[in-house]
């Protein structure tokens, strides 16, 4: 397909037209009167930037290194969960995207596809891990994922009691057969029917999930594991000095695109107090409403060493399978380098903080 949507709303708008309601509304949807959905977007309109000039940008570079690995990009793949709801290839399709963009992937706990299937697939994969009542069940998820070549396991400590997701109700969310929870071991892990009267993927969670995950767990889940491990789902400078203290090796400031405590401040509103919380001791990424490449400079400006973008390479995998996301992220990536050089920077690390105003 040459005729891509021209920028980000166009891929979200074609892939609406493409999506059973249910599963468009699973992936736009977010908690309650979707406050905070809408705050993580509009926030970043509320921040100015105030450009330099007369920079020699004739030479750019989006290149970004990360734990010492180098991508192409600072435009990472947020853990999103079931993407052969969008695409029957799921997330097999997503990571060959991820490999030809040179940027990175985390895989979610909830993927469609085995980890081991497409962790195999390309070394810039990290793990997204739910931590399960069944102790024994984690473990063993996070040796999966070492095993298979994961490089981070990335703990999502925001989502232990799942938020209300009315869309997800109205429209009793579940997986259809021959979809299911493909990491989940048999016993009714990896199965989520259709729940009269309620979401299927709430009823899941609030069953399986354990809410009595505390930062004791922090040092358990490091004893387990050798790979780095970032803590996703942190909005508070104190949480986010309590991470650091407890010895995690990236913090990633979420609120889990909305889908979980609705009226939570917008993720860019709390980048900067993060930052300044970690004073440099590991690095920080942010998700949540990047929709253009000037909000990506505007998350940069503010300390974060990257950003993710979760729903755009849904969309992307909606309407064209793997090339669909290269296509959706490369416009988002074209915006980034005009958004850069327009500011006065050639590369992602020339980015500071005095470019940014209130309007």
């Amino acid at each position: 397909m040459s005729d891509w949507p021209l920028n980000l709303a166009g891929f979200e708008s074609a892939a609406r037209d493409r999506l059973p309601q249910m599963v468009y509304d699973y992936y736009a949807g977010g908690a309650l009167d979707e406050i905070t959905l809408r705050a993580n977007r509009d926030a970043y309109d509320e921040i100015a930037l105030r450009y330099r000039v007369l920079v020699d940008v004739s030479r750019r570079s989006l290149a970004t290194g990360i734990f010492g690995r180098s991508l192409e990009t600072p435009i990472l793949f947020a853990p999103t969960a079931f993407h052969r709801l969008a695409c029957e290839e799921g997330e097999m399709a997503t990571v060959r995207a991820a490999k030809e963009l040179g940027t990175l992937m985390v895989l979610s706990s909830l993927s469609t596809v085995p980890m081991e299937q497409v962790i195999a697939e390309y070394e810039h994969v990290w793990f997204q891990l739910y931590v399960y009542r069944d102790r024994g069940l984690t473990r063993e998820l996070v040796a999966r994922a070492e095993a298979a070549g994961a490089a981070a396991i990335v703990l999502t400590v925001d989502a232990q009691i799942w938020g209300r997701r009315e869309r997800d109700v109205r429209n009793q969310f579940h997986l259809p057969q021959g979809i299911s929870v493909a990491n989940a071991l048999p016993g009714g892990y990896g199965d989520m029917p259709e729940r009269e009267g309620d979401s299927g993927l709430a009823a899941y969670v609030n069953s399986l999930f354990d809410p009595a995950l505390s930062w004791e767990d922090i040092a358990w889940l490091k004893s387990v594991t050798s790979l780095p491990v970032l803590l996703k789902g942190i909005v508070h400078p104190d949480d986010a000095r309590l991470a650091v203290e407890h010895g995690v090796d990236g913090v990633m400031v979420s609120n889990h695109g909305g889908r979980q405590l609705d009226t939570a401040c917008a993720t860019i509103r709390a980048l900067p107090d993060v930052v300044a919380a970690v004073q440099g001791r590991a690095p920080v990424f942010v998700d949540g409403g990047i929709r253009r490449g000037t909000d990506v400079v505007k998350a940069l400006a503010y300390g974060a060493s990257a950003v993710f973008v979760g729903r755009p390479v849904l969309w992307g995998l909606a309407v064209g399978g793997d090339a669909g996301i290269v296509a959706a992220i490369r416009s988002l990536q074209h915006e980034l380098d005009v958004a850069l050089a327009l500011c006065g920077a050639a590369t992602p690390a020339q980015v500071t903080a005095d470019i940014l105003a209130p309007w």
